[in-house]
């Protein structure tokens, strides 16, 4: 089994949830799911007297931005990023809150916040998506009760950053493991 941890305001998440889906279906493996809430990513606003350190940070966000906006291009996946980030803690308990397959409801939440621009903390934004997949409405409250202690089990566990993969006891950060995460699925299959 492959645990993922992921947050729909992650960009590298959203690009990592495709190429996750084809790794799974080639392998045969089950994933597990877990929604997993971290800082909404943004690019400083240039000050005209920033220190060294401001500048650091607003040209390294500038070169994150453009290398998902790269490989979004490359997946063929429309990527917007909004001056002021929504949050995605309602949509992540409601994840948590599914009974059955949350794929679908992940898709239409990612696209919700990456093209469309959504706030994943509005009731009504988050029960139109699950309604709009066919899933169940969650209570709500008991969802994010869930949610925090998939959080606090996370980490507990080490994980700090979306996407994270766990895989036989081994933490993985970030999509461009999947090459190494399908080698462990195919070595633990052939025993």
């Amino acid at each position: 089994m492959l645990t993922i941890y992921l947050d729909f305001k992650s960009p590298a998440s959203y690009l990592a949830l495709e190429p996750t889906l084809d790794m799974a279906r080639e392998t045969g493996v089950h994933i597990d799911w877990l929604p997993f809430s971290v800082r909404p990513f943004s690019v400083p606003e240039e000050q005209a007297d920033e220190t060294v350190g401001e500048r650091h940070r607003r040209v390294r966000a500038i070169a994150q931005r453009d290398t998902y906006l790269h490989y979004s291009a490359v997946q063929g996946r429309t990527m917007l990023f909004s001056k002021t980030p929504a949050g995605s803690d309602l949509a992540l308990a409601a994840m948590a809150g599914i009974a059955g397959d949350p794929v679908p409801f992940m898709r239409a939440a990612f696209a919700a916040y990456w093209i469309e621009q959504v706030d994943l903390n509005n009731e009504a934004v988050v029960v139109a998506l699950l309604q709009s997949v066919g899933a169940a409405i969650p209570d709500l409250e008991s969802a994010r009760a869930k949610l925090a202690l998939i959080r606090d089990k996370a980490g507990e566990s080490g994980i700090f950053e979306s996407p994270s993969y766990v895989i036989q006891d081994q933490l993985f950060v970030g999509r461009e493991h999947l090459p190494w995460i399908k080698s462990l699925i195919v070595a633990e299959s052939s025993q």
